[in-house]
């Protein structure tokens, strides 16, 4: 059990806390009161506060709604009145515009753009609108007025800065490409960079919004007129040039013009220029080859002036290969070459101005167009050139068809730039070239067949024979044709090509077409002998004849070996050079056999035998008085005759008069040993005439006039 004090204690101790309890749940009980009264109160504010809320919603809503209404008509009122602006503007835009539209685009082009842009969308809103309004009317001349003016701004534009390109300019251009030393490239501004812009924007408009084509007639038509005058007037500096100067130049660099103008001669196309070079040296240098670089054999006292009336004549003479060669000729040929390397630069420029100004679609049409003038007068001009030659060929003039050959060459050798430039352009126009390429080609051919058949049927025989054996101009004349096709072997070899039939020749390699002129080189040179032969039995003197044979194949002969000639000929024809070296020996012992006639008499086989120390007989006697006799008068005859002969070749002459001489010094020599001490006449004197040395100078003194 608890004892009672600890039980008393216990006690009160729970008794306390009981107290404690009861006076914490007083206190929660007061709390929960005033709890339940504060929300009481707060629920009865939020009730007043929503009552209230409710009564202001009703009273603001409807005037909302009425703001509402108000801002959206006044909205509408507000766009109808800017509709109404709008509109109005329409009807005042004739009006407004009338007086820019009048006065035209000149000097304000953005501004005359901005206007006819109104009267534009005026014309579109009273289509849409008002169709039968006479303000339609009214808008839609004013746009028409408005489109003329703007074109004819074009036309005048176009006209008015477009200018002929320069003769020297146009040179500049050619020459630019080849011309190493150039510092700058050349560039032609065939418009004003402020007028090209104008040109550009009414260009688009009329594409765009004037629905207009026919300004693209009238730039082809102006800049058509351009091109054209600015060939023709190259073509006329040439003349001009040629006429006070003697050759056409161009300054190397267009801004250095004014400062230091320099003349510079165009490239010539190199036949008649050959030609002319070749005479000249032969006037200056005589034709050792030394000085003046001649490819042909030395000539000295008449003979020179012989060759060089010869070359005259072959470069003036109607029946030459050359004939009618002269200035003019050349100038015709070079403005001709020129001028086509002219169309290609310009054309090539035209195209780049005209990309910038027409519609792409329309752009090859129009280059097309434009380009059509010049090109037929190239091709006009190729076409006479062809036609001139023609007739020649039926003259025996081959004087016109060698302006053929370098300008046949520019052509094919142009021909790349020209396909790109006509690019796109009608076939009928593509062709033009090819076609005037094919006609050159089949002339040439002709020509050079002609030349042939020429060279073999030449009849003069009696006239114009060199009294002294020397070289025929028939002979000087094939020799300096030939050379000169050595500036145009390709041209010549495919000229020959184009005329075969054969299937091969439809892809002919230049392999081919060199074994074509190496055949008729030596066609022509077999043409040549076979004349020279007939030629050669004009002479009465077998001996005169077989010096002009020699004199001919020595010259054809020193002509090919001291050109290409001889590697063309080689081709087909290997052991040429040989066959002529046969010829000149066979003829050379043709030329000795006439000094048989004085040999023949002091030969050891033609003289009396006699004993030493017996006195002679009146028969032995006589017949060596007539030994010397014939010896010395044939040997006396053949000096005159043969010493008004010709061997241009110092080097053939020295060896023709070397070995005829050691023939009859040593025969004279002989027979004078043995007969000279003979008693076989009172008179000695008179019949031993010659020491042997004496013949020595006499022979070397032949084939010389000035001796």
């Amino acid at each position: 059990m608890i004892p009672p004090q600890e039980a008393s204690a216990r006690r009160r101790e729970i008794e306390d806390k009981l107290k404690q309890e009861e006076e914490t749940l007083s206190f929660i009980r007061d709390s929960l009161e005033k709890s339940d009264q504060l929300t009481k109160n707060m629920v009865s504010i939020l009730s007043s506060f929503e009552s209230r809320l409710m009564k202001l919603e009703n009273s603001i809503i409807p005037v909302h709604k009425q703001t509402e209404n108000l801002q959206r008509l006044q909205e509408n009122v507000e766009k109808t009145l800017s509709c109404l602006d709008h509109v109005i503007s329409y009807y005042h835009v004739a009006s407004d515009t009338e007086k820019i539209i009048r006065e035209g685009p000149t000097g304000r082009l953005e501004e005359y753009l901005g206007s006819m842009a109104k009267i534009q969308k005026a014309v579109e809103y009273f289509q849409d609108n008002s169709p039968d309004s006479p303000e339609l009317n009214k808008v839609k001349l004013l746009f028409e007025r408005g489109k003329e003016f703007l074109e004819s701004e074009f036309r005048s534009l176009m006209t008015r800065h477009s200018k002929v390109v320069s003769p020297v300019l146009i040179l500049d251009l050619i020459s630019g490409d080849d011309d190493l030393e150039a510092q700058e490239d050349v560039t032609l501004e065939h418009l004003p960079e402020s007028v090209l812009q104008d040109v550009i924007r009414i260009s688009c408009w009329l594409v765009e919004y004037g629905r207009n084509q026919d300004f693209m007639n009238v730039y082809y038509q102006i800049r058509s007129s351009q091109l054209d005058r600015s060939i023709k007037g190259l073509k006329e500096h040439f003349h001009k040039s040629s006429s006070s100067s003697g050759v056409p130049y161009s300054p190397a660099i267009p801004n250095k013009r004014k400062d230091t103008p320099t003349k510079k001669p165009v490239k010539r196309p190199g036949t008649i220029r050959k030609a002319q070079n070749l005479l000249k040296q032969y006037s200056q240098h005589g034709l050792d080859g030394k000085k003046g670089g001649s490819n042909l054999i030395p000539l000295e006292g008449h003979e020179h002036d012989f060759r060089v009336k010869h070359l005259s004549e072959a470069l003036n003479d109607k029946h030459g290969p050359l004939a009618g060669r002269d200035d003019m000729l050349d100038v015709e040929t070079d403005a001709y070459i020129h001028c086509v390397s002219a169309f290609v630069k310009l054309a090539q420029s035209e195209y780049q101005l005209l990309a910038d100004i027409i519609p792409e679609h329309h752009q090859k049409k129009t280059f097309d167009s434009l380009i059509q003038d010049a090109l037929d007068g190239l091709m006009l001009e190729g076409e006479n050139i062809v036609s001139a030659a023609r007739k020649a060929i039926v003259r025996h003039d081959f004087s016109t068809v060698l302006t053929v050959f370098p300008i046949l060459r520019h052509l094919k050798q142009t021909k790349p730039e020209f396909d790109q430039v006509l690019q796109g352009t009608a076939a009928s126009t593509k062709n033009k070239l090819p076609g005037l390429i094919t006609s050159m080609e089949t002339i040439g051919a002709k020509a050079l067949e002609d030349f042939a058949d020429n060279i073999k049927n030449d009849p003069d025989k009696e006239y114009n024979m060199p009294k002294d054996g020397t070289v025929h101009e028939l002979t000087s004349n094939a020799i300096l044709f030939l050379q000169q096709l050595l500036d145009f072997q390709e041209t010549a070899g495919a000229m020959l090509a184009s005329q075969e039939t054969s299937s091969s020749a439809t892809s002919y390699s230049s392999e081919f077409s060199k074994r074509l002129l190496s055949t008729y080189i030596c066609k022509v040179l077999g043409n040549l002998q076979l004349n020279l032969l007939s030629k050669s039995k004009v002479y009465e003197d077998p001996a005169l004849s077989a010096i002009f044979l020699h004199n001919n194949y020595n010259y054809i002969l020193k002509s090919l070996e001291k050109s290409e000639l001889i590697q063309l000929v080689a081709v087909t024809q290997k052991t040429a050079e040989r066959s002529y070296r046969e010829h000149i020996e066979q003829q050379i012992q043709t030329y000795q056999r006439s000094w048989l006639k004085v040999t023949d008499y002091i030969a050891e086989k033609n003289l009396p035998v006699f004993q030493p120390g017996v006195k002679l007989r009146d028969k032995e006697r006589q017949i060596i008085k007539e030994r010397f006799k014939g010896f010395n008068d044939g040997l006396e005859e053949l000096c005159k005759i043969q010493k008004a002969w010709a061997i241009p070749d110092t080097e053939q002459r020295d060896r023709i008069r070397q070995a005829q001489k050691t023939i009859v010094k040593e025969t004279y020599g002989a027979f004078l040993q043995k007969f000279g001490s003979v008693p076989f006449t009172k008179n000695p004197e008179k019949y031993i005439k010659y020491g042997v040395e004496q013949v020595g100078d006499m022979i070397d003194r032949l084939f010389d006039t000035s001796a």
